[in-house]
């Protein structure tokens, strides 16, 4: 109803996957929240996402926890068992989790399916927790409330904002938070294909001048394509049995003859580092809080990973004052290594690669690779979140 007012202990804008998964977090917690978004989640019907994600085994933990994960459908499910890595100058490198002992690298999910999978959750929880469609026009920062004026002259109290609404975060924006973009140059193409061999579970991963050319299992002789290249337009150009050919070759035929299964798109790929993840009254996660290279699938495990610390730390006080300036100053704490080891890792690994140290990175590679103990170390390091 128009100009009626509400109050609730968390507003958390954007319904994605990582505001979605925060939303059912904190109600699982016992909080009271309201979870903001334009759009609804669609149900999934046979078409195969052009977005997909490979979940670490943490963020399966996570996802698990509060009850998404059950939900998918497992046949539309992938596990990465093994990956194989080729530099531009002979480098090979290749990490298996039955080696490492772990059950798996990844699980391969479609973004649409995940999300999905969450807001049933939250409406398990609390049925009123989804405001949808909603849009927020404005926020009145306080203490020891904040109120969002909404789109339909709605408000809403809330002792913390939490700001998951990408990377083009208005939330961030109207709490004055600044960022630094670094455009990488690059586009990410993206696109699902049919295989004439079988992945066996392998993710493959290709480093070419600058480019980064990946293929992910999905179930039956399926893959998944991430191509972050400069010449994307030249890519989404062609029609649509060269664009598979071009692929297959650039992937050194290992799945044989492709065939699209979906039509390609393409985003752009930046470095975003934010002024702040948090503010009086506010916590960012996500893409809201941090911007990477996608080269190692990363960026939302990273906003996953946000969500687990954060929901810990409030829980650590119990359930109220959600907004306390000394809980959010810990969260920003405790995040600000690991988002800032990620993000240096991937840039660096991007620069090496296409670099006069290229070279180097290949022999790097190579000596990896030959040692079992160092491999299984970085496999299990990656599988969890970091402390």
């Amino acid at each position: 109803m128009s100009g009626a007012r509400s109050t609730c202990q968390v507003a958390v804008v954007g319904g994605g996957l990582v505001g979605a998964a925060a939303a059912a977090a904190l109600l699982r917690a016992g909080l009271s929240v309201r979870l903001i978004e334009r759009q609804p989640a669609r149900a999934p019907d046979d078409a195969w996402d052009t977005r997909i994600y490979a979940i670490s085994p943490a963020s399966e933990a996570l996802l698990r926890e509060i009850g998404a994960w059950q939900r998918m459908d497992a046949r539309r499910l992938a596990a990465i068992e093994r990956m194989d890595v080729a530099g531009d100058a002979g480098g090979r490198l290749r990490l298996d989790a039955y080696e490492a002992g772990v059950a798996r690298l990844a699980t391969i999910v479609e973004s649409g399916r995940l999300q999905y999978a969450l807001w049933q959750s939250i409406a398990e929880y609390d049925p009123a927790a989804i405001v949808c469609p909603g849009t927020v026009a404005a926020i009145d920062w306080g203490t020891p409330s904040s109120t969002l004026h909404l789109d339909d002259g709605t408000t809403l109290a809330a002792e913390l904002v939490i700001g998951a609404d990408g990377a083009r975060s208005a939330v961030r924006a109207l709490a004055g938070i600044g960022q630094r973009v670094e455009p990488y140059g690059q586009a990410g193409v993206v696109a699902n294909f049919a295989c004439e061999r079988p992945h066996r579970g392998t993710a493959f991963q290709w480093f070419r001048q600058g480019d980064v050319i990946a293929y992910l299992p999905l179930p039956g002789n399926q893959m998944s394509l991430v191509w972050s290249t400069h010449d994307a337009d030249a890519l989404l150009a062609l029609d649509v049995r060269a664009f598979a050919d071009a692929v297959a070759a650039a992937g050194e035929g290992r799945l044989g003859r492709l065939e699209c299964v979906t039509a390609p798109a393409a985003f752009p790929l930046n470095l975003v580092r934010v002024e702040a993840m948090v503010a009086p009254g506010l916590a960012l996660v996500g893409d809201a809080a941090h911007g990477i290279h996608p080269l190692a699938g990363q960026g939302v495990n990273l906003g996953f990973a946000d969500v687990a610390a954060l929901v810990a730390i409030l829980g650590e006080r119990g359930l109220g004052r959600c907004g306390d300036p000394v809980l959010l100053a810990r969260y920003a704490r405790r995040r600000a290594l690991p988002v800032t080891e990620t993000q240096f890792a991937m840039h660096g690994l991007f620069h090496l690669f296409g670099g006069p140290l290229a070279r180097f990175a290949n022999l790097g590679m190579r000596a990896v690779d030959r040692l079992g103990f160092l491999k299984s170390a970085l496999v299990r390091e990656a599988t969890r979140f970091p402390q």
